[in-house]
């Protein structure tokens, strides 16, 4: 589940923060690091109980208002389609998520107020009405039930928002990569899979956590040479005077240009000029960009990299 753009980010959040804390030793920013890693998957499981805490309220919610309609002698209209959903049942006995949840504490388990407002927002959604209005669906109807509503109402929801950033301060930055994670679990489930379906794994090779702490250790312990580099190709403009994430950037660009040459400069260079547009200046992509490719330019002509 995590792949380099993610390991990309943490490292940029890390060394980052590695700058900002002259106290912390390499080792300890290192276990940071890795720990932050960890609980991107951590966030992984608990999107996906999410779901199941969202069709817990549901059948909670049906559950009172057939009550009611009993109570006052009244006739029971509510559907239960919903809570009859063939996918999220077998989410629900996923032997992976239950391990998990045994682990850790019920991230949901307190949440009924929003659990309950997303159930609601859930039912007010076209494609929902459309769904429980249908006839008997199938098994893939189910699934793609929830894959809508992942995509539209748990995408992009600033209280959910919150209240991951409440639990920890690394959720935030990674909830729109891991989103992407979990509407592709939703695609690869299948029914004759059982509770035995398999969830994304941690890594998705074995390369990768390699990958994660040599890029990590190598953008701190070459800082000197990286610098150097910068500076030589920045006339006229004091390396101080360069904005500091724009410096962290072009920095771990620099440690995976002269570090891992099996990967293509192009792919290197694009990817931190893409983190620059998100955490940067307007104006820092295109002098990033613009930077690191006269630098690797100046170090393939050299012989310094072979790319």
């Amino acid at each position: 589940m995590i792949n380099r753009e993610l390991i990309r980010l943490k490292v940029l959040q890390l060394v980052y923060a590695y700058y900002n804390n002259e106290g912390k030793t390499l080792e300890a920013a290192e276990k940071e690091f890795l720990f932050s890693l960890d609980k991107a998957y951590e966030l992984y499981h608990n999107l996906l109980l999410l779901m199941v805490s969202i069709s817990h309220m549901a059948e909670r919610m049906v559950e009172m208002q057939q009550n009611r309609a009993r109570r006052l002698n009244e006739r029971d209209s509510v559907s239960t389609k919903f809570i009859q959903n063939r996918f999220i049942a077998q989410l629900r006995e996923n032997r992976q998520l239950r391990a998990f949840q045994e682990k850790q504490n019920a991230l949901w388990g307190e949440e009924d107020e929003f659990l309950r407002r997303t159930y609601q927002t859930i039912t007010e959604q076209a494609f929902y009405q459309e769904y429980v209005m249908s006839g008997e669906s199938s098994y893939e109807e189910d699934r793609e039930l929830w894959r809508k509503i992942y995509r539209n109402v748990i995408c992009n929801n600033e209280e959910l928002d919150e209240i991951l950033e409440d639990n920890s301060l690394y959720w935030n930055d990674d909830k729109a990569i891991v989103d992407t994670f979990v509407l592709k679990t939703i695609r690869r489930f299948e029914e004759k899979a059982g509770a035995e379906q398999e969830l994304l794994p941690e890594y998705k090779d074995t390369e990768d956590p390699k990958f994660a702490t040599a890029l990590f250790r190598t953008t701190i312990e070459n800082e000197a040479y990286y610098r150097q580099l910068i500076r030589e190709r920045t006339l006229n403009w004091e390396l101080e005077r360069i904005a500091v994430m724009d410096l962290v950037i072009m920095q771990i660009a620099l440690a995976e240009i002269t570090s891992f040459p099996e990967i293509p400069l192009s792919v290197s260079i694009n990817e931190y000029v893409e983190l620059a547009k998100i955490y940067s200046t307007p104006r820092s992509s295109s002098y990033i960009n613009g930077l690191l490719d006269s630098i690797a330019k100046e170090l393939i002509a050299d012989g310094k990299i072979d790319k």
